[in-house]
């Protein structure tokens, strides 16, 4: 069972500021985690949203062939990605973007971790930024 796509769901959620009410204090909690300085402490915040949000696994067969799926789509299933991100490749593979105008939560699932922003976009922003500033110093 492939849990990234869940650990996705979660970082969409942590981005989204309008995301329905009654999701708002998960988002948070979400966030809290992408914010925790090390690894012990997104441990122990994951630890207590795999209580306060209990995995319900369940058999489907939509494609032919069984699979594995989470039955709850919003708050287990966001965390127990996280947690199974964590696990199986580190708590320095969650962050947030290093644009000062974004700040953006992404998963790095890169090979060598050297992610750092949360879209091409702001990765282009920031270089040209840097570009453009090393220009003005040069000068």
């Amino acid at each position: 069972m492939d849990l990234t796509s869940y650990a996705e769901w979660a970082v969409r959620l942590v981005n989204d500021p309008a995301a329905p009410p009654e999701l708002q204090p998960l988002r948070a909690e979400l966030a809290a985690v992408f914010d925790a300085a090390d690894g012990a402490t997104v441990a122990g915040l994951l630890n207590a949203l795999l209580s306060r949000y209990p995995v319900r696994p369940q058999l489907t067969d939509h494609d032919g062939r069984w699979h594995l799926h989470l039955a709850d789509q919003t708050g287990a299933a966001a965390v127990m990605g996280l947690a199974a991100v964590v696990a199986e490749l580190g708590s320095d593979r969650l962050g947030r973007c290093l644009d000062p105008r974004c700040s953006r939560a992404f998963l790095d699932t890169s090979s060598n971790r050297s992610r750092r922003y949360c879209s091409p976009r702001c990765a282009s922003r920031a270089n040209v930024a840097a570009y453009r500033a090393r220009r003005r110093g040069g000068q």
